[in-house]
């Protein structure tokens, strides 16, 4: 009958919808249990990472970082300049008895650099109980006097140094250095007309007139009349020129460009003067279509000036 075929299909089609049901609840089941193995496989490989970094923390610290066999028995520092090598030891902040693989040689070489009379550091290891350090002081090439208020408002000189890259530096004491003070301090040419806001400690210098005169200084010494004499100061109170005096009472007066073919023309007259036998008073080298020069005979007559 028509009626009890549709009865069966109405059955045959909740059977359907059950088994379905089934198999979509069987199949969210075997889901359920794939995420719960995937994340514990991936928490027991974290783990198994966790101890395996921290035991090899461990046998690092046990092994190395605070063996004593690594302690540091020697500290072996060499410097070019005047620094006094205990001075050294003690700006690098190292000591005896630290361990040398766990020391950050960065932090070493960041110290020494620090102070204003170095110019750069190298630091290596040597296993397994030395350390070298190996400093570059910088050269000072002018030195600045200005007057400042010391102790008690006493008026005191202080005395600043200046290498040809512009740093500022002070003098070093005298339980700084190793020896006595460098004569070749002491011989540098003194700057003149500079304002004490231009020289700030262990920074190099920004004003351009300055710049010029550390740049005049440093192509006199290497110049053919650094060897003939020597400057003694260079002033700088007139804006656009450079003056300088040398051992043998000549003024001579730069401008602030070109300084080697202007002392180039500065040996040629030297040379020129000698073949006369007559001493420069003056000389006036910022002048470009001329040379303005005053002479000075063998027997201190004044002359007059010539061009």
């Amino acid at each position: 009958m028509w009626w009890r075929k549709k009865k069966q299909n109405k059955r045959h089609a909740r059977h359907n919808v059950l088994d379905v049901k089934l198999r979509s609840e069987h199949v969210r089941a075997m889901r359920a249990r794939g995420l719960v193995v995937m994340l514990g496989v991936l928490l027991g490989t974290v783990f198994t990472l966790y101890v395996l970094w921290r035991s090899g923390e461990w046998l690092l610290n046990r092994l190395v970082y605070e063996n004593r066999a690594f302690a540091i028995e020697v500290l072996e520092v060499h410097t070019d300049g005047r620094i006094a090598v205990d001075q050294l030891a003690r700006w690098s902040g190292v000591q005896t008895g630290q361990n040398l693989m766990a020391l950050d040689l960065e932090r070493v070489k960041s110290n020494l650099e620090l102070a204003p009379n170095i110019h750069s550091v190298s630091v290596e290891r040597l296993l397994p109980r030395t350390l070298r350090i190996r400093v570059m002081e910088r050269k000072p090439i002018a030195r600045v006097s200005l007057p400042r208020l010391g102790e008690g408002n006493e008026l005191v000189v202080q005395s600043w140094l200046l290498d040809g890259e512009g740093a500022v530096m002070l003098p070093l004491e005298a339980n700084q250095r190793q020896g006595p003070a460098d004569p070749a301090q002491e011989s540098c040419p003194a700057l003149t007309g500079v304002s004490p806001t231009d020289l700030r400690l262990g920074q190099r210098v920004e004003s351009s007139h300055l710049q010029a005169a550390l740049r005049l200084i440093d192509a006199f010494n290497h110049s053919g009349m650094g060897a003939r004499v020597r400057l003694t100061r260079v002033d700088l109170g007139e804006p656009g020129v450079l003056v300088a005096q040398t051992d043998a009472a000549t003024q001579v007066t730069f401008g602030c460009e070109g300084f080697d073919a202007q002392l180039l023309r500065w040996q040629e007259i030297h040379e020129q003067s000698l073949r006369m036998r007559k001493t420069i008073l003056s000389l006036d080298l910022a002048v470009k279509n001329n040379v303005p020069v005053r002479w000075m005979d063998s027997d201190a007559a004044p002359a007059g000036r010539s061009t």
